[in-house]
């Protein structure tokens, strides 16, 4: 029978959960600490084993409505009010992850700050797209603004871009790609000079950052104490621990949290009101994050917060030995991106080898003049021996394959290709040319794929990637 098709009958639990287990075979690790992105291990399997608990005990409960299930508002209030009052108070919302956060945190500002024309939001380069992802779907502008030399948001640019339709501007504790700060005081500061509302991406940050500062580290100002700062995201299914997706976005005064609210009663059917993009969802990932939390409690989020700053710098000082390898500005988080300045030395064919090793480094294109590299996000159960181990006999293994062989006049007919005039079994077969399998299952050697990518603009990136994703499902 056709694998999409239902059975007639209900096929036996024992099977299908053997089939699970056999699709699975071919996932990434999600203990360990050899995936270094996606997925975050405390090394405790007791609490994770609560966690699944937790969410299998709240996986019917529908937060549609919290009149109905009154359970959602207590473990919603304990969970925003624990982020709050480390990370300077205001009102929030529970979300599926830091896409929704931030979701909410631009529909806010947009809502509350009304412009003639085209609203705008004014971005550093290193910005999670997430914003794009926003600004994309609630009609925005976006208005990027450079970083400078330690990849930190320039707060001079970020002033010369302000316009009377500015209705955000971001600031990123940290950004993503490198691990490093902007200077969130600066730029609140001068958002809040010109009536314009900023917004403090702290989703990777927001749950270590604080842990970090409790242990005696130098952490900069971030969160909602600082003048002029009127939303902050942050993720608790990373640094937080707890299975995806769980996520809280927080406001300074209750009035901006009100207007990321929807509702609707223009019909004859039940009323809607929604703290968040979705409707329906389980509550499956607040039971979970309620109990993560709980469970690990201050102390707990103190040492892990510690450790994995610890494995970040022992792996910093680590690249320094590796030939031809360097580290990307300053972590104050541990998140470390690694480059190559040896033009035989290919970071996406070190991340080629490293899977073949057994572990995930995840490649990063290069942007705006800044190198394309491999991001390393870590925590306290990472083997940085190991790790290092492997990153080195991975570069040796690249440095001996040398770069990619891209075929010549490929990249030319890419960026000429009419993308509409292909099928995905057409865009499949134009990857198997160069070597790209999707049907073959198991791991995928990217480094061609990136190699392409990198050399081409963000706007064919973009149209490339949604066809690789689209041929991939087909």
């Amino acid at each position: 029978m056709p694998s999409d098709h239902l059975p007639e009958t209900g096929r036996p639990a024992a099977e299908l959960l053997a089939e699970l287990a056999r699709l699975r075979a071919a996932d990434l690790p999600v203990r360990g600490g050899q995936v270094t992105a996606y997925v975050y291990d405390t090394g405790r399997e007791a609490v994770h084993d609560l966690a699944a608990t937790a969410f299998a005990e709240m996986l019917e409960v529908n937060c549609l409505d919290p009149t109905a299930f009154p359970s959602i508002v207590a473990l919603e209030r304990q969970i925003v009010g624990a982020v709050a009052a480390r990370l300077g108070g205001g009102s929030g919302v529970f979300t599926s992850g830091g896409t929704e956060s931030i979701m909410l945190a631009v529909k806010a500002a947009r809502d509350a700050h009304a412009v003639d024309g085209r609203p705008q939001i004014v971005l550093p380069a290193t910005a999670h797209p997430s914003f794009h992802k926003a600004a994309h779907y609630l009609g925005l502008e976006v208005v990027h603004v450079p970083v400078d030399a330690s990849f930190r948001a320039d707060p001079a640019a970020t002033a010369a871009a302000l316009t009377p339709r500015t209705v955000l501007v971001v600031a990123s504790a940290p950004s993503y790609p490198h691990g490093v700060m902007d200077p969130v005081p600066e730029i609140a500061a001068l958002a809040a000079s010109a009536g314009v509302r900023c917004h403090v991406d702290a989703c990777v940050g927001g749950w270590v950052l604080p842990w970090l500062r409790d242990a005696g580290r130098d952490v900069p100002p971030f969160d909602l104490s600082v003048p002029g700062v009127t939303s902050l995201s942050c993720d608790l299914h990373k640094y937080g621990y707890a299975p995806k997706g769980a996520s809280v976005v927080l406001f300074a005064d209750e009035s901006l949290r009100r207007h990321a609210y929807f509702a609707s009663a223009d019909w004859p059917g039940y009323t809607v009101i929604n703290a968040g993009v979705q409707s329906s969802r389980s509550a499956g990932p607040l039971g979970a994050a309620w109990a993560t939390l709980n469970a690990l409690g201050a102390q707990g989020y103190r040492d892990l917060a510690e450790n994995a700053m610890k494995t970040a710098e022992r792996l910093i000082a680590g690249v320094a030995e590796i030939p031809g390898l360097r580290v990307l500005g300053e972590p104050v988080v541990p998140l470390v991106a690694v480059t190559s300045d040896d033009p035989a030395l290919d970071v996406f064919v070190i991340a080629d080898e490293a899977r073949s090793r057994g572990w995930f480094f995840q490649p990063q294109l290069s942007y705006q003049g800044i190198p394309p590299n491999l991001h390393f996000t870590l925590t306290g159960v990472s083997d940085v021996g190991a790790l290092l181990a492997a990153l080195a006999e991975s570069a040796e293994a690249a440095r001996a394959a040398g770069p990619p062989d891209v075929p010549s006049g490929l990249i030319e007919a890419l960026a000429a290709l009419d993308l509409d005039s292909l099928d995905d079994a057409d865009f499949a077969a134009l990857l198997a040319s160069v070597g790209v399998n999707l049907s073959g299952g198991g791991d995928l050697e990217m480094s061609m794929v990136n190699a392409v990518l990198d050399v081409l603009p963000p706007a064919t990136r973009e149209a490339l990637l949604i066809r690789f994703l689209s041929a991939l499902y087909a």
